[in-house]
């Protein structure tokens, strides 16, 4: 078993200053043979292919580095910028499960109601839905509703006043969710009386139940009647009873869905370039999904639509593509905005008690400050206050019911704007329009996003030439995004063996090339979303614009490091709810993916059982042989002298525990573990 201390001792590794972890992987590998100046030394095809896996994917699988080392790395770097060539089957298959993330924004609001919607229709502001299915749903969101208002009513008034109100209000004694009812069918019962129905029966025999026994039945259900209902649910079915189960209603099944998807993207898909630059612009044009429930009805047609779409095109589309999309509008306050001469402000006047809006200059300071010139890029405080008078007028149409965007000219702020020193005439929807491209078209924007890109795929502190070809790239081409990357792909800095293994994982990065270099199926991605949460990097729910940051400065901390250590060691042993890692399978993998020659001797000698002790070294060869291929498996065999010395020791030590006679797939185990945990495999 792995010990705490093996892992702490590597974790104390981990806390060196980033330059010299930078460093230490890529000059000090234990299976390197170098000269006495490494630095200078170009990096090998293995080497590259290497490189360019880990800055353009979540984590090379195994035999990714051969096969790219054998077919070079442009073209597999041509084909990834093509990614509507590549073929995406199997992740496909497994989005399937999410019906929500390929809704329009009007499905995912009516189908994933909030609390407003249910308030609504508890007012007789609005209807229940068509479909009865749905219906079905949401009246147990609105029986649950009703008890908590009659419960909240009784908590707050004598008892004489709360059973009259109640009475009045012909509302049944208030229940509370988490006690099982003195009457009635119990939970289990119900269940055994569905499972009773063909599969394609169920729901609608769920349906038929009266309100009190849904609540009861999805609320306390629990396993093996539990997982065996779920498994035979659609995945439509599956979210219908997960809303009247009550501890993910509404909304929150839909958040839940794109969480999950996006995990299962990073690990699966084919297209994993798209799918890296899709996270690197989500961060940059950063929204977040918990300001309030209309992000949620948003949120996964901004990725598809304004993000993933747009990702490699041009940039200026891109731009305009987020600053149209509701969900922009919203987190950054433009929908609300209303210019301070316009007819809907002169209508403000006229009615005071509803001026409760004016000009909001969130948007106009941000997307200068962080999508485009840079908080550096010589604009002034009038230049914010005009910008955002010119974008006026770009709101949503009830965002309540998931609308589109609209331009409203009633709200559009009239007359000429000076704006960076030049004037802006009235054209409603078109000065924004313009002001958008030009701000895309400019060098300052070309530089800073440049130097975030170089940042994201080069180093921390990006070389200054490299990123001053790239903004030369960008201005020439029209900030085609595909162009700038192929400038930085081709220059000899990214090549470098300085900016080779230098880079530290976000803990997204570290969960998905977790995954993938170990060839793990990712069964229980759910989990995983809350794996990301208490690592730091809880998905969509970075709140300040600025998104997570790229840099190790802020993910190179002890506490941080100890998640990924527990982590790796739940990975490595399959206790990481219920997800299977099979150790003999990758080294079987591995093996495949090299040369034939002494491939047999090696997966023999590291399977052999018992595990057989040498006198000289402590160590079994056959150990040796599998501990050197995992490291060549999982971090290229990139691994410096003292991290060695801690696997060895640690193995050693699971060993003399005991008496020598060790079951092999555990040692391979353990190896796995402490491989996933070291400085080493921190980086990329």
């Amino acid at each position: 078993m792995v010990r705490v201390s093996a892992f702490l001792k590597i974790a104390a590794a981990c806390l060196l200053p980033v330059a010299a972890v930078a460093q230490s992987t890529a000059h000090s590998s234990t299976h390197h043979k170098m000269t006495a100046e490494p630095a200078r030394l170009p990096l090998s095809n293995e080497e590259r292919a290497q490189q360019i896996l880990d800055r353009f994917t979540f984590g090379p699988r195994p035999g990714d580095v051969a096969a790219v080392t054998k077919t070079g790395w442009e073209a597999w770097f041509d084909q990834q910028l093509n990614p509507a060539s590549i073929p995406d089957t199997d992740l496909d298959k497994r989005l399937a499960a999410y019906p929500s993330i390929t809704m329009s924004s009007p499905e995912i609001a009516t189908n994933f109601p909030d609390g407003a919607v249910i308030r609504q229709i508890a007012a007789g502001k609005q209807s229940m839905p068509q479909d009865p299915m749905l219906a079905g749903t949401y009246e147990v969101m609105l029986e649950r509703y009703k008890r908590k208002q009659a419960k909240d009513a009784a908590a707050n008034q004598t008892p004489a006043i709360a059973t009259a109100q109640m009475n009045a209000m012909q509302a049944p004694p208030p229940i509370d969710m988490e006690d099982e009812p003195q009457t009635g069918p119990t939970a289990q019962m119900l269940a055994d009386q569905i499972l009773g129905y063909p599969k394609n029966q169920r729901m609608q025999a769920i349906m038929r139940l009266p309100v009190d026994q849904r609540m009861v039945l999805c609320h306390r259900i629990t396993d093996p009647q539990r997982g065996i209902l779920m498994n035979d649910f659609n995945p439509r079915e599956r979210e219908l009873f997960s809303m009247m189960g009550g501890g993910m209603a509404g909304i929150g099944v839909a958040q839940n869905e794109l969480q999950q998807a996006k995990i299962l993207r990073a690990i699966l898909s084919e297209r994993q370039l798209q799918e890296v630059m899709t996270d690197f612009w989500f961060n940059h044009f950063n929204v977040f999904l918990h300001k309030n429930p209309i992000e949620t009805y948003y949120l996964s047609d901004y990725e598809r639509n304004a993000i993933r779409e747009h990702s490699l095109g041009k940039f200026k589309d891109l731009l305009l593509a987020t600053a149209e999309d509701p969900a922009i509008l919203d987190y950054l306050d433009n929908r609300t905005s209303i210019g301070p001469n316009s007819i809907a402000a002169n209508r403000q006047k006229a009615n005071p008690e509803q001026a409760d809006r004016g000009l909001n200059e969130n948007y106009g300071r941000e997307v200068m400050e962080l999508h485009t010139v840079s908080v550096n890029g010589g604009y002034t405080q009038a230049d914010v206050t005009n910008l955002a008078k010119i974008m006026t007028g770009w709101t949503i149409d009830h965002p309540e019911f998931g609308g589109p965007f609209v331009f409203d000219p009633r709200r559009h702020e009239p007359g000429t704007k000076k704006w960076f020193g030049q004037t802006v005439k009235e054209d409603g929807f078109n000065e924004g329009a313009q002001a958008l491209t030009w701000l895309a078209a400019q060098p300052q924007t070309a530089h800073f996003i440049s130097y975030k890109l170089a940042q994201r795929f080069v180093a921390d502190n990006p070389p200054p030439a490299l990123v001053d070809r790239m903004a030369q790239t960008y201005l020439s081409t029209d900030g085609d995004i595909t162009q700038v990357l192929q400038t930085m792909v081709h220059s000899p800095e990214f090549w470098s063996r300085e900016n080779y293994r230098n880079k530290m994982k976000t803990p997204l990065e570290f969960v998905a090339s977790a995954f993938r270099a170990t060839d793990t199926n990712p069964t229980n991605p759910g989990a995983l979303v809350g794996t990301l949460a208490r690592m730091g990097e809880p998905l969509y729910q970075m709140q300040p614009p600025t998104g997570y940051p790229m840099t190790a400065d802020h993910w190179m901390n002890s506490a941080a490091l100890v998640d990924r250590l527990n982590f790796s060691m739940g990975l490595a042993t399959s206790k990481l709810d219920g997800m299977k890692f099979d150790a003999p399978h990758l080294l079987a993998a591995g093996l495949l993916a090299r040369p034939a020659a002494n491939g047999d001797s090696l997966l023999h000698a590291a399977m052999a059982e018992p595990v057989v002790m040498t006198q000289k070294s402590g160590q079994s060869s056959g150990q040796e042989e599998a501990l050197r291929l995992m490291e060549q498996l999982l971090i290229a065999g990139d691994v410096s002298a003292k991290t060695n010395a801690v696997i060895r020791e640690q193995l050693a030590q699971t060993e003399q525990q005991d008496a020598g006679q060790v079951d092999a797939s555990q040692i391979l185990d353990t190896m796995t573990a402490l491989i996933l945990g070291s400085p080493e495999f921190q980086m990329r």
